[in-house]
């Protein structure tokens, strides 16, 4: 491998229908990391490649994705597509021999990512799965503090994560109101947050949950019609940590003055409780207090900052933080986490939870 690592991205564009989390987020990570460069874009028309490569400063543009992936100067394939085109860009990247960093989620199904994972480890591939929130700071200490005994034994631990619902969509995401397409309140903001949980506590051994739809009409803002949605707005998960505390788990989209994300969790000998942004693109705060301590704020030593100085706040931010500790991993040989085959367990439990709100029971997981 080179150097740097060489880095071509599908699902990058200038162009306003693109995917606006490659050019917004993957392109300003790699931009500020020394061992990165953006090597080739691919999008799906000569004229938006050739655009998209020049604005983001790109030496190659392709709009033949198997051209890309077979292209020698390619170390690393970045797929940041609408999750249905995940599945057959990253089984092409893998069967070109191509390590790849797909975004979450993996597949549009359990299914689809077992596969993926199934056909990286066949094929001995590296392989990273954007679940930035292990790659957070306010986590990543909070994780540490955990595990060091900071608050003793956890006894319980309760996320709530409320967002804003978006209503008014253009055919860019109205698709995601569709179940079947695997992009929704459950598999995004609800698959972010409990990832986060279970890094800074542990997996978990049981769970009881329920599913809902409560806002179930979107507009389209670019044809003017009304949408049916069946993706699930609200997610309640009651569940046991195979080390054995209690979560109580919300994720939910309300239509006005969402209250935002708190994870609260309890120890034998304190608290710790970490908020404000997204678990995936932050800026958190972590709090603690020990015993009758009351909650103050952390603050979070500067080894958890893997980024240069002047890195772009917002999305590229974890983004960076990811691929700097992919870097860190390339180099030492070693795996990195959280790869395709955490993916799968990830969507495992999306599914375990799936299963329990329409059997209406608790399932192990």
């Amino acid at each position: 491998m080179a150097a740097k690592i060489r880095v071509g991205i599908v699902g990058a564009t200038v162009t306003p229908g693109g995917s606006g989390w490659g050019a917004n987020a993957h392109v300003p990570a790699l931009g500020a990391l020394p061992d990165f460069v953006l090597t080739a874009v691919c999008t799906a028309h000569e004229a938006t490649a050739r655009a998209s490569a020049a604005a983001f400063d790109a030496g190659l543009a392709f709009h033949d994705f198997g051209e890309m992936v077979a292209h020698p100067d390619i170390d690393l394939v970045s797929v940041v597509v609408r999750v249905p085109g995940h599945h057959a860009l990253v089984k092409g990247a893998l069967e070109a021999g191509k390590a790849v960093y797909c975004e979450w989620p993996l597949g549009a199904s359990l299914a689809e990512a077992e596969d993926m994972a199934n056909l990286a480890t066949a094929r001995s591939l590296p392989t990273a799965v954007g679940l930035q929130a292990r790659s957070d700071p306010a986590f990543m200490y909070a994780r540490e503090l955990v595990q060091q005994g900071h608050i003793g034994e956890i006894v319980s631990a309760s996320m709530s994560v409320v967002g804003q619902a978006v209503t008014r969509r253009g055919n860019g995401r109205i698709w995601q109101g569709d179940r079947r397409n695997g992009a929704n309140t459950l598999t995004i903001a609800g698959g972010h947050a409990i990832d986060a949980l279970c890094f800074v506590l542990g997996e978990f051994a049981e769970v009881s949950a329920r599913l809902a739809t409560r806002i179930d009409e979107w507009h389209n803002t670019d044809t003017g019609e009304t949408m049916r949605v069946d993706s699930p707005d609200w997610i309640s998960v009651s569940g046991r940590l195979a080390p054995g505390a209690e979560v109580a788990f919300l994720a939910t989209t309300v239509p006005f003055s969402p209250s935002g994300n708190r994870f609260e969790i309890y120890g034998r000998e304190g608290t710790l409780v970490i908020s404000g942004g997204t678990p995936n693109i932050g800026p958190s705060q972590l709090h603690a207090a020990r015993g009758d301590e009351p909650l103050a704020a952390l603050e979070i030593p500067g080894r958890f900052t893997l980024v240069p100085e002047g890195t772009p706040a917002g999305p590229p931010r974890n983004v960076a933080q990811a691929y700097a500790r992919l870097a860190r991993a390339t180099a030492a040989g070693e795996r990195f986490e959280p790869d395709f085959a955490h993916a799968v367990t990830r969507h495992a439990l999306i599914a375990a939870i799936e299963r329990s709100a329409s059997e209406g029971r608790a399932v192990r997981v």
